[in-house]
C-alpha cells in the first residue's frame, strides 16, 4: 500500500480545516508545501476534491523529486531520517485536517452511519490483531447481527487480489444459495456458511439493498414472541393450503420478527388452534404495499386440544385479528 494511503487510512478530509492549515486551492486541488531537513527538502502535498491525498518529496539541492525514500529496502540512516520527517508532516496534517472514520471504504462508512442512525449500535473493534473488524451487536442482548471486515479479496475470489471490505450478515439458509449466484455476495468469510453470507462493500450493491439484508439479520437478534393469527375456513381451504406445504406464505402483521412463533386459529366449525409455525422470512411483497411472510409448519394440534373455551381461561378473550399471545397462554403452549 502507498505510504500516504496507509497514514490516512480510515480518515476523510475536512476542507475547511485544510484551508485554515495553509492549503491553497489550485487547479481543482488543495495544495500545501513545507520545507524540512534544514530546508534541503520540501514536501509537496495535494488533496483532490474527493479527499484523496498524494504527496512527494523534492530535493531542493537539485530541484528534482527525491524517490529513494520510497524503496522499502533502503534503510540507511539518512534516507530513514527523510522518511521519518516526511511522515511527521503527514501525521500532523492528518491529525489537524482529517476526521476519523470507522472503516476504510466510503460504502462501509455509509453503511455504518445508517446502522447507527437506525439501530443506535456503534461498531465494536474487539480484536487487537484485526483492528479493522467492527462488530455490530443488538444493544439489548449483545447478539451479533453484522460484522464489517477488511480482507484481501483473494479470500473470496482466488482470481483477485486487493484490499476490500465486506459485511457478514445472518440470513435464512434457504435464501443464501440463490444470493451466491448474484454479484456482490460470497460464502461467509470466517463464519458459519450455512446461515451467514458476505456482502462486498465496493458499491457493487446499492446501500439500500445492503441495508435490507442487515435489517433481516438484525431481526434474528430481536426477542422471539408468540402470536395467534385467525383464519376463516369458510373463505378457502386453509387446512389443505397449510398441510400441503412445509413452508407457506401468509399476510404479515406489524412488528412481527424472524423466529417468532405463530399459532394459527381456525374459526367455526373448529374454533381452535390447529397449527404451530415459525416465521422464517419477512417482507415478501407479493402484492403492492402488502407485506407477506413465510411460515414453517412445526406442529399440528387436535381440534379438541386448544379450543376457544380453553384459550379464554388463559386470558385470550377474542381472536379477531393477529395479536401477541398472553404470557400465561404462551407458557402453556411452549411447555407442551
Amino acid at each position: 500500500m502507498k505510504f500516504e494511503s496507509e497514514i490516512f487510512k480510515k480518515t476523510h478530509a475536512d476542507f475547511k480545516k485544510l484551508k485554515n492549515y495553509g492549503f491553497v486551492l489550485e487547479d481543482g486541488k488543495y495544495k500545501y508545501s513545507k520545507k524540512f531537513m534544514e530546508d534541503n527538502f520540501k514536501a509537496e502535498i495535494s488533496v483532490d476534491k474527493k479527499g484523496s491525498l498524494s504527496g512527494k518529496i523534492i530535493d531542493l539541492m537539485i530541484d528534482e523529486e527525491y524517490i529513494s525514500w520510497r524503496i522499502k529496502n533502503n534503510t540507511g540512516e539518512f534516507v530513514s531520517n527523510v522518511r521519518e520527517e516526511y511522515k511527521n508532516i503527514l501525521k500532523d496534517i492528518r491529525d489537524k485536517c482529517f476526521k476519523k472514520d470507522y472503516f476504510i471504504t466510503s460504502q462501509a462508512n455509509r453503511i455504518a452511519k445508517l446502522i447507527i442512525d437506525i439501530y443506535h449500535d456503534k461498531p465494536e473493534f474487539a480484536w487487537e490483531k484485526a483492528p479493522g473488524y467492527g462488530i455490530f451487536r443488538n444493544s439489548k442482548n449483545q447478539k451479533w447481527y453484522a460484522l464489517i471486515m477488511n480482507i484481501d479479496k483473494s479470500k473470496l475470489d482466488k482470481e483477485s487480489s486487493s484490499e476490500v471490505e465486506i459485511i457478514n450478515v445472518k440470513l435464512n439458509e434457504d435464501k443464501i444459495p440463490k444470493l451466491l449466484k448474484q454479484k456482490g455476495f460470497y460464502l461467509a468469510y470466517h463464519m458459519n456458511k450455512k446461515n451467514w453470507v458476505s456482502i462486498i462493500l465496493d458499491n457493487t450493491l446499492p446501500d439500500e439493498i445492503v441495508m435490507k439484508y442487515i435489517k433481516e439479520s438484525h431481526r434474528y437478534t430481536e426477542k422471539s414472541e408468540a402470536w395467534i393469527i385467525p383464519a376463516n375456513p369458510k373463505y378457502f381451504d386453509v387446512i389443505s393450503y397449510i398441510e400441503s406445504l412445509p413452508v407457506f406464505s401468509w399476510k404479515q402483521p406489524k412488528n412481527i420478527n424472524l423466529d417468532d412463533l405463530v399459532y394459527i386459529y381456525l374459526g367455526a366449525p373448529y374454533s381452535a388452534i390447529l397449527y404451530k409455525c415459525k416465521v422464517i422470512e419477512l417482507d415478501l411483497y407479493h402484492e403492492p404495499e402488502r407485506p407477506v411472510m413465510n411460515l414453517q409448519l412445526l406442529k399440528k394440534y387436535d381440534p379438541k386440544e386448544y379450543t376457544f373455551d380453553l384459550l379464554k381461561t388463559y386470558g385470550l378473550n377474542s381472536v379477531r385479528s393477529a395479536r401477541r399471545i398472553p404470557d400465561k397462554l404462551s407458557q402453556k403452549l411452549s411447555k407442551y
